[in-house]
């Protein structure tokens, strides 16, 4: 199955609804970067979602409902276990003048997101194949964001050494993980948790932001 005429409206009126304002090159690389996902899914078991009807919401709007926190800090941003590239393929193509780094340990992964680099021309991409503990970047990051990751205390203490104390952790979770907070290590703190409201997308979705202390 490809992209169709339905994809694109979809995501059209779905960034709209998220304020969230797309050339024609950004949708046209976002709608590309579907097709890939697409394409790729069935031989690398990407994303669990199988259904390319599902996927403008579950992957494309759901990663566009972050850009306006994104925004808010620096431009050198981590999107830790970045899996089929959700968000930080999406926020690349948003935010061309940005920085993303997209790391994952899964080799199938980083060959597929080295791919999407390639055929959209994402040049403010880097795709690195790496487990995040043994990841040591040049400098500290000034966004580390993940979707689905793993707990908040993991993702904190895996990836507290990517960051300093100007940097902000952006979690998206699905419902809001209170057990979670309370695990989380001394060093780090809830700066704000927001509900993202995602067109066509049925669940609860949260984002916590965090800074270390």
């Amino acid at each position: 199955m490809t992209v169709t005429t339905q994809h694109a409206q979809e995501l059209t009126q779905g960034a709209k609804q998220l304020n969230v304002a797309l050339s024609e090159q950004q949708q046209e690389q976002l709608l590309q970067y579907l097709g890939l996902l697409i394409k790729w899914n069935k031989a690398y078991n990407l994303t669990a979602v199988r259904n390319p009807d599902e996927m403008v919401s579950r992957h494309l709007l759901d990663s566009l409902s972050v850009v306006e926190y994104v925004q808010q800090y620096g431009d050198n941003w981590l999107d830790v276990g970045s899996g089929g590239g959700m968000p930080g393929v999406p926020l690349a193509i948003i935010f061309p003048e940005r920085k993303l780094t997209l790391l994952d340990s899964n080799g199938k992964k980083t060959r597929f997101l080295t791919q999407v680099k390639l055929e959209l021309g994402l040049h403010n991409l880097e795709v690195i194949h790496s487990r995040a503990e043994a990841f040591t970047p040049e400098q500290a990051f000034s966004g580390i964001i993940s979707r689905a990751f793993s707990s908040l205390a993991d993702f904190s203490n895996w990836t507290r050494h990517l960051g300093n104390l100007q940097t902000r952790w952006l979690a998206m979770k699905g419902v809001q993980p209170d057990d979670e907070l309370q695990a989380l290590p001394d060093d780090f703190v809830l700066d704000a948790c927001h509900t993202l409201k995602v067109p066509g997308c049925q669940g609860q979705r949260h984002l916590l932001i965090l800074h270390r202390q």
